[in-house]
């Protein structure tokens, strides 16, 4: 008889900007990733998790050389990239469209630099999920979802482990970790010994473990602990896993899951009324980002201008970050909504100017020329 199995989904979730602002997550994205990578290259069995490309953008540009090392790290195994979105975003208030950007831009940059394709989305902070997002995610290329809020007494879903169905039919198998998605600096193997307390009777489950919100991860004690627990542990299977792993059995028991057939709310309700000036400026952003874009692309396809492919995509990646969960919601600090007001003057700021040059360019049906001099 097959045992038991515990797979170990080592992370640190880490806000790029929260209670602090984006310099303070971009230094806590480099401490974290070096740790996580020497621990990596000194435990033989570890695995280290991480989604959210908009951090390993930010250890790209000011440490290259962790990047490297992180990249030879994806191509052995030992680091894994999961998740695979541009950050983590409310999923409630963008637009289908918007909540497309945010894969749309996180697959194309961690195919570019790391040759992969996550197959389970991960969303462990937003306040609550749209029930379009399952269709979103199957036509995506994703399987399954792992998710934190809201919690089982906020929306009547009592299972840890789920079929999510979407207004289509569309399914995914979801998993919301009953223990949360981090654990307490020094305290990973508790956390284990709780699972193995109080979930016993599982067949399978997943553990999330590492210093989460401001980064952190693992430290040497916690992997020492785990891994102590897991050579004596007799009863259990316990591996330093993947989320894609733990899904590849759960698929197993797919037709023993309940179902689910309504949103993933409500949740911190009081976010969806606070910082209002985000909340108008992300939608006229969104929509003037749509706009432009089809009036560039049919002025670059009668051949009037050359398509504004960077400036549009700065333009979006203002657009991504202003959706994530704590600045689109309005749970962060006052010097943050300042950035994303920022971010979001910027992007309007670059769309103008593309929308005013092919507005002239199809109105003339002329191309741009420079005056003689």
């Amino acid at each position: 008889m097959r045992k038991p199995a515990v797979h170990l989904v080592c992370n640190a979730h880490l806000d790029p900007v929260w209670q602090w602002e984006w310099e303070e997550g971009a230094c806590e994205a480099l401490s974290t990733f070096r740790t996580a990578a020497d621990l990596c290259q000194e435990s033989e069995s570890f695995v280290f998790n991480h989604n959210e490309a908009i951090l390993y953008k930010w250890v790209e540009q000011y440490e290259p050389e962790l990047f490297n090392r992180i990249r030879r790290l994806v191509q052995s195994g030992k680091w894994h990239i999961m998740g695979g979105w541009y950050l983590q975003p409310d999923c409630n208030m963008p637009s289908g469209e918007g909540l497309i950007r945010q894969i749309l831009a996180g697959r194309k940059y961690f195919h570019d630099k790391f040759g992969v394709r996550p197959t389970t989305a991960i969303n462990f902070d937003p306040f609550g999920h749209t029930r379009g997002l399952v269709q979103i995610l199957a036509k995506s290329g994703y399987d399954s979802y792992v998710h934190c809020r809201p919690l089982r007494h906020e929306c009547g879903q009592q299972a840890d482990d789920y079929v999510w169905i979407g207004y289509d039919g569309s399914e995914i198998i979801c998993t919301r970790p009953r223990l949360w998605y981090n654990s307490q600096l020094g305290k990973a193997g508790d956390k284990l010994r709780t699972q193995l307390e109080e979930i016993p009777d599982l067949g399978i489950s997943m553990m999330l473990w590492g210093v989460g919100n401001h980064g952190g991860g693992p430290s040497r004690k916690d992997i020492r602990d785990i891994d102590r627990i897991i050579a004596r542990e007799k009863n259990w299977t316990i591996t330093h896993s993947t989320p894609e792993a733990y899904f590849k059995d759960l698929k197993q028991r797919k037709r023993e899951l309940p179902r689910w057939a309504k949103d993933l709310n409500p949740w911190a309700v009081g976010c969806y009324s606070s910082m209002i000036r985000i909340k108008q400026g992300y939608r006229t952003l969104e929509n003037a980002l749509f706009m432009t874009e089809k009036m560039a692309s049919a002025a670059a396809a009668d051949g009037l201008m050359p398509y504004p492919g960077a400036q549009l995509k700065a333009a979006e990646e203002d657009l991504l970050w202003t959706a994530f969960h704590d600045v689109l919601p309005g749970s962060s600090t006052p010097p943050v909504e300042q950035h994303a007001l920022q971010k979001i003057g910027h992007g309007m700021e670059l769309l103008s100017r593309i929308k005013a040059q092919a507005f002239f360019c199809l109105a003339s049906g002329q191309s741009e020329t420079k005056p003689d001099t």
